[in-house]
């Protein structure tokens, strides 16, 4: 399943989805957050959950520091460590929600659809409402409203980080999502995306293959590891330079976590607006609120005909805002 990476950017949404039991973490108060309010120290461990929510958790003794309730407003010392119990995500009753998405392509079978930047995919803790799921719902609810399952994930064959944007293909029926899953499970499916990084290549191509873990301690962060790890291949292209940024064509060929956003930031080119992997820039002419990563191209077998079908989805405005601030190519002016 490739996450767009996914998004998404949270406490990893795939296992805190399909736990039978609340996931439990602890680690040391990292230095940099020594005298830190706790909220505000885990709204930035922890980007994908609102600080409300982990407010909540803190307020109910879900986090502790040192096995001891605190308040959110508490300040860290150091050698102290953080517990945090993540409650169990149970099944719940979905309904119907108005929600903007592009539809490229439709048929009895499948949607196509290119996702806007700040959508999650589906419900989770923090994002209970207001998800792509909730807007399929309304806009088709004979499709999708048989398919609810206790993974409240109607018709999700993968799903994009949240403030990934692009193009997804969702399972209007249960044979197609069956023949839409296996697809991606034998590697079927070309992804191919656009990302805005920092700074400039010496070469026009360039391939990246290593292994891809979890860190050592931020349980919502990748990295790359020397040995552990799950392969990850990305191939990229350099379509254009500008003011120290550099407009990407990025294939990927393994679905790791966050693998785009892990590869670049290990090349020390990470994508701009990404403070997770160190994409905080303040010198871009154009103001940008998330990281710049777009989901372009999708190539998969129908799973009606079994024919292969690309789409294209069109980046985001605030996307070609930037690339316009720095005189980088107009999606459109390349294949």
């Amino acid at each position: 399943m490739s996450t767009g990476d996914m998004t998404s950017e949270e406490l990893d949404l795939e296992e805190a989805n399909e736990s039978t039991e609340d996931l439990s973490e602890q680690f040391a108060v990292p230095a940099e957050y020594v005298g830190a309010r706790i909220d505000l120290c885990l709204a930035q461990l922890y980007p994908h959950h609102s600080r409300a929510y982990l407010q909540r958790l803190i307020r109910k003794g879900a986090i502790l520091v040192d096995d001891v309730p605190v308040r959110p407003a508490a300040t860290l010392s150091p050698e102290s460590a953080i517990r945090i119990t993540w409650p169990q995500v149970k099944a719940y009753e979905l309904h119907p929600e108005p929600v903007d998405f592009e539809i490229l392509a439709e048929d009895e079978h499948v949607i196509v659809l290119n996702k806007p930047p700040g959508l999650c995919v589906h419900p989770a803790p923090g994002n209970r409402t207001g998800t792509l799921v909730h807007g399929l719902l309304d806009y088709d609810p004979d499709s999708f409203t048989p398919m609810i399952d206790a993974h409240m994930r109607p018709g999700i064959v993968h799903r994009l980080d949240m403030f990934t944007s692009g193009a997804m293909v969702v399972a209007k029926t249960p044979e197609a999502l069956l023949r839409l899953k296996s697809a991606f499970k034998e590697r079927r499916v070309e992804k191919t995306y656009l990302a805005l990084v920092i700074g400039e290549f010496g070469s026009m191509t360039g391939t990246i293959e290593n292994q891809i873990g979890r860190h050592s301690w931020h349980r919502t962060k990748m990295v790359v590891v020397q040995e552990g790890g799950k392969h990850a291949l990305t191939k990229y292209r350099v379509l254009g330079t500008g003011e120290g940024f550099s407009l990407l064509e990025v294939r990927i060929f393994t679905g790791r976590t966050h693998q785009i956003r892990v590869h670049f930031s290990h090349l020390n080119h990470p994508i701009l607006g990404d403070p997770v992997y160190g994409g905080s820039r303040s010198d871009c002419p154009v103001e940008v609120t998330r990281h710049l990563l777009h989901a372009w191209k999708l190539v998969f077998p129908h799973p009606d005909t079994g024919v292969m079908r690309q789409y294209m989805a069109p980046p985001p405005k605030d996307f070609r805002d930037v690339l316009e601030a720095l005189g980088l190519p107009r999606i459109g002016e390349w294949a």
